[in-house]
């Protein structure tokens, strides 16, 4: 009998990613996937509108704060666990077959989700984009299908290529994130400079929660700096430090960004600039600080930086299904690694499919790019990666007690168990939020979140009858 933190069928010959990825790779993909300029230009101006206004940086502080305690026991986990499944690998370690499963289903349907909310946010802004410049005016769908061919080409690759246009992509939306801030910060902003939005009176203003939600959501993809631990040069040493370097990069660039944005246009009138002209306000400051080139940049650059998300969700999602098919959890044809490329190219063409018909099903219905594709969508993932966290740190508290392999206080016990705390904490208010962030439709709501526990006990269901099959095989 396989015992709980056992394959299924273990790693065949032949079934193992190669790479050589470094740290500076895979932090490119983590901050790819939290999509910075999308953050900055997308997400925060909603933040400041429906959230706690000028309290929108201090968010993410307390998001960044969260996952750096929740990173300590997740580094400790990487040097013990390299695969690619990452929190899928890391919770059946920990809690066993079945909640690993559980965990994993829960993972792609987050990466699923989001890939397919970013899809509807970037045709949308392609499509605006393009005709702002002179082009035809093309239905959002035709541009989505442009973007996944583009993904998929490059997603069936090798991870060293995706990582490279990643590379050279991030280095200029966060020069451009950068060059806002400095000049913003430099020339005093619209009044002055003041620290209104780090006190905690800005932050407890309006709804906390709905900025915490977006907060975590520009996070999410935190979990590539394990994906990726099979094809890193040195897994033991370059994913820890790249999980990080990540955070802290993260944290600081959109503490930073939004803090300018808010002196942008002062602390006590940047809400109401935000509540009445939340689409613009990004472009509004850069125009004013930076010029007008600049701003017709960056509506270029949020194309990018949209893409760039796409790709590294893209790969993350190949990862997962490869890792799956491994462990005996789905068709043995996933665990395939392309001769060439080094890559899980059969999950990469997995995924195209899977992105073309959740897209399309939105397009064919009718749906609205972004107050429904992207909205509603971003929930359910935003949802489920919490959920996973929170098993992730169960699992690590779990695995280090039981097996003893690494006895340090900190790394094993306080900082899972404060970091569990935490991502528990941000979930309730996100669930407390959950029908203002997918629309107001309560029922709705309450579908999603079903659906969400539903995947989850359907992968322990699916893990408990896959182990009974094996059993009776024997």
């Amino acid at each position: 009998m396989l015992d709980q933190t056992q394959t299924a069928h273990p790693p065949q010959s032949g079934s193992a990613l190669r790479g050589s990825i470094g740290i500076a790779g895979i932090v490119f993909l983590v901050i790819a996937a939290a999509a910075p300029l999308t953050a900055v230009a997308g997400s925060l101006p909603v933040m400041i509108a429906i959230g706690n206004g000028a309290g929108a940086p201090l968010a993410y502080i307390v998001a960044a704060v969260v996952l750096l305690v929740f990173s300590v026991g997740y580094a400790a986990m990487s040097s013990a666990v390299t695969d690619t499944g990452a929190f899928y690998a890391y919770v059946t370690k920990g809690l066993g077959r079945s909640a690993g499963l559980g965990a994993a289903a829960l993972a792609l349907l987050a990466y699923t989700t989001i890939q397919a909310a970013i899809y509807g946010l970037a045709a949308s802004t392609m499509q605006s984009v393009v005709v702002r410049f002179g082009g035809p005016d093309l239905p959002w769908w035709f541009w989505a299908l442009v973007l996944m061919a583009i993904v998929a080409v490059l997603g069936y690759r090798s991870i060293d290529l995706g990582a490279k246009v990643l590379g050279v992509l991030l280095i200029a939306e966060i020069a451009l994130i950068v060059a806002l801030t400095v000049s913003v910060l430099v020339r005093g902003g619209a009044h002055g400079i003041d620290f209104v939005s780090f006190t905690p009176s800005a932050f407890l203003s309006g709804s906390p929660g709905i900025a915490l939600m977006f907060a975590i959501g520009s996070f999410v993809g935190f979990e590539a700096t394990a994906i990726y631990g099979e094809e890193a040069k040195n897994p033991k040493r370059t994913v820890p430090i790249a999980t990080y370097v990540a955070v802290i990069t993260i944290g600081v660039l959109y503490a930073l960004a939004s803090w300018a944005l808010v002196l942008a246009f002062g602390s006590d009138a940047v809400a109401g600039v935000a509540q009445s002209d939340t689409a613009d306000l990004t472009f509004i400051a850069t125009t004013e600080f930076l010029g007008s080139v600049a701003a017709d940049v960056m509506m270029v650059m949020l194309v990018t930086s949209l893409f760039a998300a796409l790709l590294a969700f893209h790969n993350a999602i190949a990862r997962y299904t490869f890792a799956l098919a491994r462990n005996g959890f789905a068709p043995n044809r996933f665990m395939a690694v392309h001769g060439r490329h080094g890559s899980p190219h059969a999950g990469s063409v997995l995924q195209t499919v899977t992105a073309f018909l959740l897209v399309g099903a939105f397009a064919i219905a009718g749906a609205n790019p972004v107050l429904e594709l992207f909205t509603w969508m971003a929930g359910v993932a935003i949802v489920a990666v919490l959920a996973v966290m929170i098993l992730t740190s169960l699992a690590i508290i779990a695995y280090f007690r039981r097996t003893g392999s690494d006895t340090r206080l900190w790394h094993t016990r306080i900082a899972p168990v404060l970091g569990a705390i935490g991502l528990i904490g941000i979930t309730a208010l996100v669930i407390a939020n959950f029908t203002t962030l997918i629309g107001g439709s309560e029922v709705l709501a309450e579908v999603f979140l079903a659906i969400i526990v539903a995947t989850f006990v359907g992968g322990v269901v699916a893990a408990r009858l896959i182990g009974r099959r094996d059993v009776e095989t024997v």
